[in-house]
């Protein structure tokens, strides 16, 4: 009994830094990827938007058997965390470029006039204009696909990382209780999933009234 709690509990702190870790890599990686999709040269455009299209197009445990097992076993080995971070980070990154997109296109173009009236810098434009109301405006969105990614982590069982699909499996495997471990694996995702939620809802709110004030 102890040796399958002390696996959930791993499981679930493996399924946390895997999907906090990629997250954190596909929000980055996905500014410079919407900047690309905004720019003013067609070039530039296309490529990024190709980019995009390819990423968000090949599942994601195309692109973890791509990296574990072709890039990793072609070109240098990598840990099966690592390779999951990146297969995920890369399709992260192209949604979190959409919803940096149409994050900017919502914001009224009178706001950048009213910026550039101002005779505000191009930092301070983004720093005091920009930037606030893209927050406000992704962070639902942005939290949805969070939440999204918590469950999709799943797949990185399929390469050998020890999360809580991977570990929920070996336990049933053993006491062959296959519906109780199971739904007490669908309880936790459910319990990782709501505090997200829960703060997303709370930034939300103090973001608003801090607009509205």
């Amino acid at each position: 009994m102890s040796d399958t709690i002390v696996a959930i509990i791993e499981g679930v702190l493996w399924t946390v830094a895997l999907t906090l870790v990629t997250f954190i890599l596909g929000a980055i990686l996905g500014l410079p990827l919407c900047a690309m999709r905004l720019s003013k040269w067609y070039p530039v455009r296309a490529i990024a938007t190709w980019i995009v299209v390819i990423c968000r197009s090949i599942p994601p445990i195309v692109w973890l058997f791509f990296v574990f097992f072709g890039i990793g076993n072609d070109l240098f080995s990598m840990s099966p965390f690592v390779a999951a971070a990146l297969g995920l980070g890369v399709v992260t990154a192209a949604n979190m470029s959409e919803v940096y997109r149409g994050a900017l296109t919502a914001i009224h173009p009178g706001q950048f006039e009213a910026a550039r009236v101002l005779n505000l810098s191009r930092i301070q434009q983004l720093r005091d204009v920009v930037f606030p109301q893209l927050i406000r405006i992704a962070l639902s969105t942005g939290a949805t696909y969070l939440i999204g990614l918590l469950k999709d982590s799943a797949v990185a069982s399929t390469i050998g990382v020890s999360e809580l699909a991977f570990q929920a499996y070996h336990v049933s495997q053993q006491t062959f209780q296959g519906l109780s471990v199971y739904g007490a694996a669908a309880l936790l995702y459910i319990a990782l999933s709501l505090p997200i939620a829960w703060l997303s809802r709370w930034a939300d709110l103090r973001l608003r009234s801090r607009v509205s004030r």
